[in-house]
C-alpha cells in the first residue's frame, strides 16, 4: 500500500469513527438537541473570598462557563440586582434570566434552568458548612440547609433541601 492510499484510508477511518459522535452532538434524528448548552454564569464576588472561588470551581466542574467580577461593593450589586436582604450571602451570580445567591449547588441551578419557574432566582442564605464551596471538616458535621426560590416581589419558597 503506498503512502497516499494509507493516509487517505487513515483519514477516512477517522471520519467514520467521529461521525456518530458528531451526529449525537447535533441532536436526535428529529433535530432536537440531546442536551441544551448551559448559559454562561457571571459571579460578583470579593477578590479575597476563598469560598467564592471554591463555588466558582464547583460550577465550572458542573459544566458552566463562569466569568468572575471582583468588586468591593457587593451590597450595591445585590441591591441593583434585587437580592432580598434576608437571603444574601457572600457572592451573587447571574445566569440567563435568573439570580443565584450564595452557595447554591450546581444541580439546583441546572434544575432551575430546565424547569424555568416564574421566580427571580435561588439563594442559600448565609454560608452553611457542607454547601458547595464550604466543604470543610467532617462531613458528619455538615449543616442541613435549604435552597430558597425568590420572586422579584420578595416572596420565598423552598426549592430544595440538602
Amino acid at each position: 500500500m503506498d503512502r497516499r492510499h494509507f493516509l487517505s484510508q487513515t483519514l477516512l477511518a477517522g471520519v467514520v469513527v467521529s461521525l456518530p459522535a458528531a451526529l449525537r452532538a447535533q441532536g436526535t434524528p428529529q433535530g432536537r438537541a440531546t442536551t441544551a448548552p448551559l448559559p454562561p454564569l457571571t459571579v460578583y464576588k470579593s477578590a479575597t473570598c476563598g469560598c467564592c472561588r471554591a463555588w466558582v470551581d464547583h460550577m465550572r466542574g458542573a459544566g458552566f462557563t463562569v466569568r468572575t467580577v471582583d468588586t468591593e461593593d457587593l451590597g450595591r450589586v445585590k441591591g441593583e440586582l434585587g437580592v432580598p436582604g434576608a437571603l444574601q450571602s457572600c457572592h451573587t451570580a447571574v445566569v440567563g434570566a435568573y439570580l443565584v445567591e450564595g452557595h447554591v449547588p450546581a444541580a439546583d441551578v441546572k434544575k432551575l434552568l430546565a424547569q424555568k419557574p416564574a421566580v427571580r432566582g435561588l439563594a442559600v442564605p448565609g454560608m452553611p458548612i457542607g454547601s458547595p464551596g464550604m466543604e470543610q471538616g467532617d462531613p458528619k458535621a455538615y449543616d442541613r440547609y435549604e435552597v430558597m426560590a425568590f420572586t422579584a416581589q420578595g416572596r420565598t419558597s423552598v426549592f430544595a433541601r440538602h
